[in-house]
């Protein structure tokens, strides 16, 4: 199953058609072509630094008579984006005021959207409250009069 991130636009009384939802995890096609799958999600500005760091890369390796290795730079960054690419494109979505409504666990893209639906459509009464994590005060035990001595801090002994 894969995570996918539910952005929310600005405004709260939006439409959930307007959500975007945001695969997490590697991309394949933003390995093989790391600008133009910026420029697909319009993040011009990142496209744009891809490709004159893949450039500048090349140039510098064919300047200096390296090759292969040449190229293999240029890789890391389509192996950068491939790995932080969605990562990126949701911070560019918080940029422009977009905000997180949460994570859903999905195989496919429409299940996901599926779920993220069901589970916004929710009363909000229906929400089970979270377990309390601290104890009750009444269900502790009663203090014992008496010194505590030692290390044990048993109230009468020794």
């Amino acid at each position: 199953m894969a995570a996918y991130v539910v952005m929310e636009p600005p405004g709260r009384g939006v439409k959930a058609d307007a959500t975007t939802l945001v695969r997490d995890g590697f991309n394949w096609v933003a390995l093989l072509v790391p600008p133009l799958w910026f420029a697909w999600h319009r993040l011009w500005i990142e496209a744009g630094i891809a490709f004159v760091v893949m450039g500048a890369l090349s140039m510098l390796g064919q300047y200096f008579g390296l090759g292969l290795p040449g190229s293999l730079l240029s890789l890391l960054v389509s192996l950068y984006v491939g790995l932080e690419g969605q990562g990126l494109r949701i911070a560019a979505l918080r940029r422009r005021g977009w905000h997180e409504w949460g994570v859903v666990e999905a195989a496919t893209l429409d299940d996901a959207d599926m779920r993220q639906a069901l589970e916004s459509e929710q009363p909000a009464d229906e929400i089970v409250p979270a377990p309390r994590m601290i104890p009750d005060a009444a269900l502790a035990r009663a203090s014992q009069p008496g010194i505590a001595l030692g290390l044990t801090h048993v109230p009468g002994r020794s």
